[in-house]
């Protein structure tokens, strides 16, 4: 695909680094030569020096022949704009924006065609708020991802020395829980992905990514690590727009404080939230939140968009007694060094972005995708369509599809039921099929399995 990437910042870079991978053909825009260089020395994408709005750079950058446009500049006065030049002299097929602001995402009609045409709008507070309450909601987990609207559920968690199935094989799991449908879609050991089978023993300390339906996840988490009761009181440090949502989605079920520097904004939010405690100060002050007797607290969520602030108030809630600490960390280099010490978890907005993008990149009926393991692999739904003759994966069962190496299908959804992906399991058209593909330059031969044969037509 010929996909033209408005804005070199974080998301961006990270996009384009995906997308290049897969052998599309790049070009980003941006207004900071500095940036663009380095991005040209990595990677083997076009670069073009402009304001992304622009017709002239629109032009430069390819846009009459362009497949997809993402703008994901830093404003989205910007990115609108962009979506509109390129509709009305371009014509380009697909129009995806990041869109901030609440004041345009809340005015129904806005975008449309007749209005401002933009196909997708991803809203990256909204994805991260989402990201962090699922794991608010299943403590003890290091991702929570949802698929077939909500009804499968894929979840990491560490094995803990002393859980029940640590030194033993996974053939173990379905006899120990005859009751529950799971399956164990990748473990990854000391960071390498060892692909499951019946035989592999799992140790203390892997990273275990397995699939059930969403009523059973807490069971299968039991079996892996000591049960954790659930998070009751939670401290936010930052009132921006992801604290603000999470605080308003989470008021009504759970004791919710707010920590936030700015004085209008704490009367912002004071106004807008019902339950929720708003304090005045610096999430980095020890005797504000021993004040707040910050020992009681089940977790602490730092949210602000300044990564040493979020990293050393975690720092400090956990020495300070706090039981479980979330880290925002916008810098993708500080994810891997933190997680897993002090701090217990850490979200890399643009990581939880991705996956939104990615969703309408990919050929073939993909509805979901998520990017895991800081974009080392993925986690695919996608619908089958066709019939036998068409498609290379309807009318036959799992272990007759010839799947691309490092690829496991890990469970099917077929209207409210939810199959996990035993071999002998036969795919039907419009069934979601959800795959977890741990080798990144596999994408395009799994887009291809669920591409539909002329014969079907």
């Amino acid at each position: 695909m010929k996909i033209i990437i408005l804005g070199a910042g974080q998301v961006g870079a990270t996009l384009a680094e995906h997308l290049a991978r897969e052998e599309n053909d790049i070009t980003v825009v941006d207004t900071d030569g500095a940036k663009l260089r380095e991005l040209h020395t990595k990677l083997d994408i076009r670069t073009v020096t402009g304001a992304a709005s622009y017709p002239i750079v629109l032009r430069q950058a390819g846009c009459e022949d362009a497949d997809m446009l993402i703008a994901v500049t830093n404003t989205d006065e910007v990115n609108m704009i962009a979506c509109q030049v390129a509709h009305t002299l371009f014509r380009t097929p697909t129009k995806i924006a990041r869109v901030r602001s609440t004041a345009y995402l809340t005015r129904k009609g806005l975008f449309a065609n007749e209005a401002i045409p933009i196909d997708v709008l991803i809203s990256p507070e909204q994805v991260v708020t989402d990201h962090v309450r699922r794991l608010i909601e299943h403590p003890g987990a290091l991702q929570v991802l949802e698929f077939a609207g909500g009804v499968v559920q894929l979840v990491a968690v560490k094995a803990f020395y002393g859980g029940p199935l640590v030194g033993q094989d996974l053939a173990f799991l379905a006899k120990h829980m005859p009751n529950v449908e799971t399956r164990v879609a990748a473990i990854y050991r000391r960071n390498r992905p060892i692909i499951p089978r019946g035989d592999t023993v799992i140790e203390a300390d892997d990273e275990v990514f397995f699939l059930a339906a969403r009523r059973d996840i807490r069971a299968v988490m039991s079996e892996l690590r000591r049960v954790e009761r659930d998070f009751r009181r939670v401290v936010i440090a930052g009132g921006g727009n992801i604290g603000e949502r999470l605080a308003e989605h989470l008021e009504h079920s759970h004791q919710v404080k707010i920590i936030e520097h700015s004085l209008e904004r704490c009367t912002a939010l004071s106004e807008r939230l019902d339950r929720t405690v708003v304090l005045h100060g610096s999430a980095t002050s020890k005797r504000l939140l021993e004040e707040e007797n910050i020992e009681d607290c089940d977790i602490f969520c730092a949210l602000t968009n300044d990564d040493e602030v979020n990293i050393m108030s975690s720092l400090l809630a956990k020495r300070l007694g706090a039981k479980k600490v979330l880290t925002l960390i916008n810098n993708a280099a500080y994810v891997d060094l933190v997680q897993g010490g002090e701090i217990d978890i850490a979200i890399s907005p643009q990581q939880a972005t991705i996956g939104s993008l990615l969703t309408h990149v990919r050929r073939g009926d993909i509805v979901n995708v998520h990017s895991l393991r800081r974009g080392a692999a993925e986690a695919i739904e996608a619908i089958a369509h066709g019939d036998k003759q068409s498609s290379k994966v309807v009318g036959r069962t799992i272990a007759e599809i010839n799947l691309p190496e490092g690829t496991t299908i890990g469970a099917i959804v077929r209207g409210k039921e939810v199959i996990i992906g035993h071999g002998d399991v036969m795919v039907e058209s419009g069934d979601h099929v959800i795959l977890f593909v741990i080798d990144k330059r596999r994408i395009r031969d799994v887009e291809r399995l669920f591409q539909v044969g002329l014969t079907f037509f």
